[in-house]
This record gives structure tokens, C-alpha cells and sequence, in this order.
């Protein structure tokens, strides 16, 4: 998606993925986060072709030699079971294929018509176009207030309305939700209104001026259509959409229908490992679809010829092109979000589409509509992340069918002073922000470095050599990747902060304050973590230290009880800190952050609680000790360390909410 030169960045599918090794980005490159129904971001960005004079005819043939000759390689540099790709143009299949097993033990392979995938969250775009339909038909507004809708009431956090065309711009803005986003097991979904009224992410950013991709907002979306239409969403789908584009093989029911079932492919960590369970999409709207690829083309059809497929038609071109236009943009030199789309650039080429995840399946679509051309991938593992194998695949398909010249840099006079004044961390707005787990939002921090020649780099974007990129200033606060497309710009927030925007319009990064800062709370977390541990490490040896030297410690009573306090608060938030990390080194688990985990999070944030009120027991105790005879002046350093890290402690977990009563997240 993008110039791609396959720039895979982390993100939470955001931020988590700094946690589970996946991070980007996010939220390594491994592409299974906390929130996987993201539309993916590049992280690994390969230079481009500067232009070639040698086109290749974009034909069947050609294709099926393009294919060939890379998707094989890929499965096996990246242990992926298998994969299927489809393009069409000018209303028909041009090129259909599948690679690799659909079952690695029974070795069944995957067919294009026969082999159904979980295209993530591609499935929003069927959800925008039932939209659309209500909105041709007049019972959807795109400006009215969603609560209009609704069931239940979005509290007027902000004077301005949520509407649907905020939905479809990924504008409403909802913090980032995780809880319950995807589940193994059947029983644990629930109904769409009950997820959506119980499930509800705080309001932190005034509606239609802050984008932050949300699965919450597609959900609501969702919602509206089987609220208006008065059928389940599902069915709504399948009788509106999937029926007349002649899709058969394509549904949002979970557990998938029995004729469908022996049709799905498996999903895989590696191909070298066991099939996964099913993955179960609570927020159905958002990404539970499953389809074959020749079923997507039908759909990818009916877009590029304005609403019709095969004569039966589902939108009318009028509103098909107000879909396809452009609608929001965080900064106006940078591809914008459309209604549902998401706009991508690429040698030349205004083009539309949408990536999608799951934990195990990984896709991508894109509308290439000047050229008439559709091209959508699919894979079925995660895979070892070498490379970003889609990222790559379409880049490769670009600069082969649509080779392209790059214009060369016009370098503005103060670029040095320019990079100077970018630099700093950046915050990205799609993250959690006022739950407990708003602290992983510092995690995928993007930190801007600049270079005397008035380069810059971003740590989170990086190439196919894992180093970061080089960006060179092409106007005023716009950059583009050196030997590359891919752009990068800056502009100003209503509170004068730089915000960083990128070619993916759905969210952006803010310029942070010390108390954002990733490398200040690491070194907050670090020196907590440390101090703890020594204080409880060091307390046998000094015990043996002044007994074999005769250097006894005189306390009272209360001194020494005091003294015990200290050890006892530093085991604490130890504990407290323990836990969280294994909790992180779990974060790729979708069984992690599900409602049934929440009695153990209760525990864990009863711990945390004792150990920020042991804060003002280790202040009072350090100065009540402070003139015990005996006390070494080691000692003391010990406990004012330890009471800092006391201090520390209880800043970062009211800073991050992680003692919010809340447990929705």
C-alpha cells in the first residue's frame, strides 16, 4: 500500500506491536498485534526503480511469468503455507492463481474460486458500501449525528456531532480499542449492540479533526446499516451485496456456514507450525468476513465500473465516484482518506484500497482506477517477517506494468533549519489514551533525527536494510524517501504542535512533551525496575556486611519496622512491574486481552495500587530512619534512591491510567 518500496512501519496494527516483538506498527515486522484488523503500514521500504523504458504488456501471460517468479520464493523465504493474487481489468479477470496449501498436513492446495481467505479488515469495505447504499436510497445521512441511529447515546463529549462520513474517514475520534477485538472461542462473542454499548472508547479528539483508525467506528457503522435496514448486518450484506455480485463464497457469519466451512483455508504462524483456530472478529463489521479471491474481484469490479458487476448493479456511479473522492487529509501535499478507501500513490497513479489482518491472514487491495486495474493478495501466515512480502509484491507489479520516472529533489533553501525544527518524538494518534493501556502508546513513538545536510530520519521507518530511511526536503516541510516515493510531511495542530503525516491517512504522530517522551519513561521504567531489585537483592548482603564487620544498625521499634516497610513496597512494585512484562511478552496472543482475562488484570492493578500507596510509607519511612544509629551512608543513598523510585513508580501508573477503575480498553 503506498510506495511500499515496501515501508512496513509499526504501528499499534499500532503500538502494541512495540511489545510483542511485531513492531511496527502497528506494533520486528510481525504483523500480529493486540489489534490485528488494521489496515497494515509499511515498514520495510526497498528503493525504487528511478524509471524504465522497458513496459511490459500487462497480459495474462506476463503476469503468470511475474508470479511466478516471486510468490513461490516468498513462501518459502518467509515460511508462509500459501497465498492467492487476482487482478482484474476493464471488467474482467486477467489473472488468477493460487500458491502453496490451503492445508499444509492433508496438503490441499489453494485455488483462486475454491479456497476461501480472511481478508481482515478489506471486510470494512463492503460494510462502507452497504452504507452507501442506505445513503443513495435516503435513509442514511452522511452529516447527520449517528446518535440519530442508534440505540444507545455517544456521549456529547465535543459540541460537534460524530457522523457517518467521520465513520468513513476514520475521524469520530474514539481512543484505540482493544479488548475483545478477536477471540478463539465461539462462545465469546456477543451480539453487535451489546459490544458496542459496553464496549465504548473514550472521545479524545473532536470529530473531523483528528484522524485515528478505528475498528469501533466501522462496528458503529455496521450497526447503523442493520439498524436502518431492519435485518442483521450479515444478512443485509449477503442479500445486498454478495447476491447480486454473484459471491457465493463470501460471508460475514461466524462460525462460517457448513457449505463454506470445508472451503477455508487454514491460518498459520509459520507453515512449518500447526494451524491456528479459527479467529473469531467480535466486531464483525470491522473484519470477519471470509472470501475467495475470484468473489473479491467480483466486488473489485463493481468499483472500477462504477457500481455494476456482470449487469447487476449495487451503487450508482454518482455515488460510487463520491465514494472514490477525496474527503479528509491530515496535510494537503498527502494522499487523503475517501469514504472507506484510503488513497495510495505510487509511480504516477491516484490509487484506492485497503489493507487488512487478522493475526494469521494478511491482505491487501488495491484499485488502480485510471488504469481500470484491480489487484488483490491474500496470504495465510504471519510468516518470519523477513521482508514485507505484499508490500514488495505490489511495488514489483507497479514498477513493472506502470514503470515510472522519480522527479528529482527540489531542495528548499533552509532544509537544515527545517530538519532542525522537526526533530523530536512523535506520538501517533491511533493509540490508547486515557486506559490502562495507554501506556503502550509511547512505545511506538517516532522519533525524528536530523543530519547537517538537512536530511532527516525516522527510527520506525526503515528500509530493506533494517536502517532507517533517508528523508530529503522536497518543499516546504514535505519529505520524500531518497531514491524513493514514499512522502512524509509536517504541519501545525490548533495548539501550534508539528503533527507528522505519512502516505496512509488514517492516523498521524504529535510532537510529544518530556512526559510522552519514549526515552524519559523508559528511563523511569529502567531505573524503577533497577533500584527495586537492588533494594531487595542488597538487603541479605548488608545484613551479612554488618555482622561480619560488627557494624550493627540501632532501631527502635518503629524504625525498624519502617525499615521492613521499605523492602516490602520495592517487592511490590516489582511484582507489579514483573507482571506487566510478561503480560507484553504475551501481547501477540489474541486470548490475552479478552473480558475473561479481566479478574487476573484486577489482581495485577490491586498490586499496583499497594505499591503507589507504599510510596508515602517509603517517604515516611526514609526520613523517620534517616538518624538510626549505625546507618551507613550507603544506606541512606539506598533508601533516597528507593524513594525515588518510589515517586517514579506512582508517576508512571497515574500518568499512563494504569490504576484506572476501568477495565475497557
Amino acid at each position: 500500500m503506498g510506495s511500499r518500496t515496501s515501508f512496513r512501519m509499526s504501528v499499534f496494527c499500532f503500538t502494541v506491536v512495540a511489545f510483542s516483538g511485531w513492531a511496527n506498527p502497528v506494533y520486528g515486522q510481525k504483523q500480529t498485534a493486540l489489534n490485528p484488523l488494521s489496515p497494515t503500514i509499511p515498514a520495510k521500504s526497498a528503493p525504487s526503480p528511478a524509471a524504465s523504458s522497458d513496459t511490459h504488456p500487462l497480459a495474462a501471460d506476463d503476469l503468470a511469468a511475474f508470479s511466478d517468479s516471486i510468490l513461490p520464493f516468498q513462501l518459502k523465504q518467509e515460511n508462509i503455507a500459501g497465498a492467492v493474487i487476482i487482478v482484474v481489468k476493464d471488467g474482467k479477470i486477467l489473472f488468477q492463481k493460487g500458491y502453496g496449501y490451503a492445508d499444509v498436513a492433508k496438503k490441499t492446495p489453494v485455488t483462486p474460486d475454491g479456497t476461501l481467505f480472511r481478508p481482515g479488515s478489506i471486510s470494512k469495505l463492503f460494510t462502507w458500501t452497504a452504507v452507501m447504499q442506505l445513503v443513495e436510497q435516503g435513509k442514511l445521512d452522511l452529516d447527520r449525528d449517528i446518535n440519530d441511529y442508534l440505540d444507545f447515546k455517544i456521549p456529547a463529549t465535543y459540541p460537534q456531532p460524530i457522523t457517518l462520513r467521520n465513520l468513513m474517514t476514520h475521524t469520530p475520534g474514539f481512543e484505540e480499542a482493544i479488548k475483545d477485538l478477536i477471540v478463539t472461542n465461539g462462545s465469546m462473542m456477543i451480539p453487535l449492540q451489546q459490544y458496542l454499548s459496553t464496549h465504548m472508547p473514550q472521545r479524545v479528539y473532536a470529530p473531523g479533526t483528528t484522524p485515528a483508525y478505528s475498528n469501533y467506528g466501522a462496528t458503529l457503522a455496521g450497526y447503523i446499516v442493520q439498524r436502518v435496514s431492519g435485518m442483521p448486518f450479515d444478512e443485509y450484506v449477503e442479500k445486498d451485496i454478495f447476491a447480486p455480485l454473484g459471491m457465493s463464497n463470501t460471508t460475514f457469519q461466524q462460525p462460517l456456514p457448513p457449505q463454506l466451512q470445508p472451503l477455508m483455508s487454514n491460518g498459520y504462524a509459520l507453515a512449518t507450525s500447526k494451524s491456528k483456530p479459527y479467529e473469531f472478529v467480535v466486531p464483525a463489521p470491522a473484519g470477519s468476513s471470509a472470501t475467495s479471491a475470484v468473489n473479491i474481484s467480483h466486488f473489485m469490479i463493481a468499483h472500477l465500473q462504477n457500481g455494476e458487476y456482470d449487469g447487476a448493479r449495487i451503487l450508482k456511479p454518482e455515488t460510487v465516484a463520491l465514494m472514490h473522492s477525496a474527503q479528509y487529509g491530515a496535510n494537503p501535499n498527502l494522499p487523503k482518506m475517501a469514504l472507506g478507501f484510503y488513497e495510495e500513490t505510487r509511480n504516477g497513479h491516484r490509487i484506492i484500497g485497503h489493507g487488512g489482518d487478522t493475526e494469521y491472514f494478511h491482505s491487501d487491495l488495491h484499485l488502480i482506477l485510471d488504469a481500470n486495474v484491480g489487484f488483490f493478495i491474500s496470504y495465510n501466515s504471519a510468516g518470519r517477517h523477513v521482508t514485507d512480502a505484499r508490500g514488495v509484491l505490489f511495488d514489483m507489479f507497479m514498477d513493472r506494468y506502470f514503470p515510472y520516472m522519480i522527479p528529482p529533489p527540489q531542495k528548499p533553501a533552509d532544509s537544515a533549519g527545517d530538519a532542525k525544527l522537526v526533530a523530536g518524538e512523535y506520538i501517533s494518534s491511533r493509540r490508547p489514551v486515557t486506559n490502562i493501556l495507554s501506556f503502550l502508546g509511547f512505545l511506538s513513538n517516532a522519533k525524528v533525527t536530523p543530519a547537517e545536510d538537512g536530511t532527516i530520519t525516522i527510527d520506525s521507518f526503515k528500509g530493506m536494510s533494517d536502517l532507517p530511511i533517508t528523508w530529503e526536503e522536497i518543499g516546504p516541510l514535505l519529505y520524500r524517501e531518497k531514491d524513493g516515493q514514499h512522502l512524509v510531511g509536517f504541519t501545525r495542530d490548533g495548539d501550534n504542535r508539528l503533527v507528522l503525516a505519512m502516505n496512509y491517512p488514517f492516523m498521524i504522530w504529535t510532537k510529544v512533551s518530556l512526559a510522552d517522551n519514549k526515552t524519559f519513561n523508559i528511563f523511569l521504567f529502567g531505573f524503577t525496575f533497577a533500584v527495586c531489585l537492588l533494594t531487595l537483592a542488597i538487603w541479605p548482603i548488608s545484613a551479612w556486611f554488618r555482622k561480619h564487620y560488627k557494624h550493627p544498625i540501632v532501631l527502635t521499634r518503629s524504625q525498624g519496622r519502617l525499615r521492613l516497610a521499605i523492602r516490602m513496597v520495592a517487592a511490590i512494585d516489582l511484582i507489579f512491574i514483573l507482571c506487566w512484562l510478561v503480560l507484553v511478552m504475551s501481547a501477540g496472543s489474541v486470548d490475552i486481552f479478552t473480558s475473561s482475562f479481566d479478574p487476573t488484570l484486577r489482581v495485577i492493578q490491586i498490586v499496583g495500587w499497594l505499591g503507589s500507596l507504599g510510596t508515602l510509607l517509603v517517604l515516611y519511612a526514609v526520613i523517620k530512619t534517616w538518624s538510626a544509629a549505625g546507618e551507613w551512608w550507603l544506606s541512606h543513598l539506598g533508601n533516597m534512591s528507593m524513594a525515588a523510585a518510589a515517586l517514579s513508580f506512582s508517576w508512571f501508573l497515574l500518568h499512563w491510567h494504569l490504576l484506572h477503575f476501568s477495565l475497557m480498553y
